[in-house]
């Protein structure tokens, strides 16, 4: 009996520990939300982070005063996106500086301070906040000493694309990634010069059975 009491208390603990977690989970408000959650650790004078679609710039956060700056004609995306992307201009020490890819954004984030940073963190590698599908690539929570984030990765551009979710421990402190389990594919889509689309594949049709030749009664 006493052991019996004992696993089920364990088992209780275990079970409200996981739904702890799954209760505490907060999906990303949206790739300019994320933008703006940006502190930058060096020491910045004054920035803006600029929207460009379709040839439009938009400006969707400035911090630290106006910042004279050149319209750029190439930028970063957190999530691929042929018509639009997002660059950042800032002053320091009295010059302006771009910044127009994700090694750069890396950078210019510095030490990580909220989960919204460690996202775009990972994005260097391959990873994405999937709008799409927050529910399993576009979510995180946090203890004192990790975020875990639940974010998405193109793992094939051939056929079929392809997206594979992965929950991904960084530490707080140092902004490493301690951990990183691949939660299987979310996505996959076929299309028409898929070699290997199901729908496309040819059902070998029967050979309906030929009627044998009637034999010929000759009169006598």
């Amino acid at each position: 009996m006493i052991k019996t009491s004992i696993r089920l208390t364990v088992l209780v603990f275990l079970l409200l520990g996981f739904f702890g977690h799954s209760q505490n989970k907060k999906n990303f408000s949206g790739i300019p939300n994320i933008l703006q959650r940006i502190i930058p650790n060096d020491r910045i004078d004054s920035w803006v982070l600029v929207y460009n679609t379709y040839g439009k710039d938009q400006e969707i956060k400035i911090s630290g005063g106006k910042t004279d700056y050149t319209p750029q004609f190439s930028g970063f995306d957190l999530f691929p996106d042929e018509d639009s992307f997002y660059y950042i201009a800032y002053e320091s020490a009295g010059k302006t500086n771009y910044i127009t890819d994700l090694e750069g954004l890396k950078k210019f984030v510095g030490k990580i301070d909220n989960a919204e940073e460690a996202a775009i963190a990972l994005t260097v590698d391959g990873y994405m906040v999937d709008e799409e599908f927050k529910d399993v690539a576009g979510n995180y929570y946090e203890d004192s000493a990790n975020y875990y984030l639940d974010i998405g990765k193109l793992t094939s551009k051939e056929c079929p694309y392809q997206k594979t979710h992965y929950t991904v421990t960084v530490n707080k402190s140092s902004g490493a990634v301690s951990k990183v389990k691949e939660n299987g594919t979310y996505i996959e889509l076929y299309n028409k010069k898929c070699a290997n689309n199901p729908r496309l594949l040819k059902i070998p049709k029967k050979e309906e059975p030929k009627d044998e030749p009637k034999k010929s009664t000759k009169r006598k």
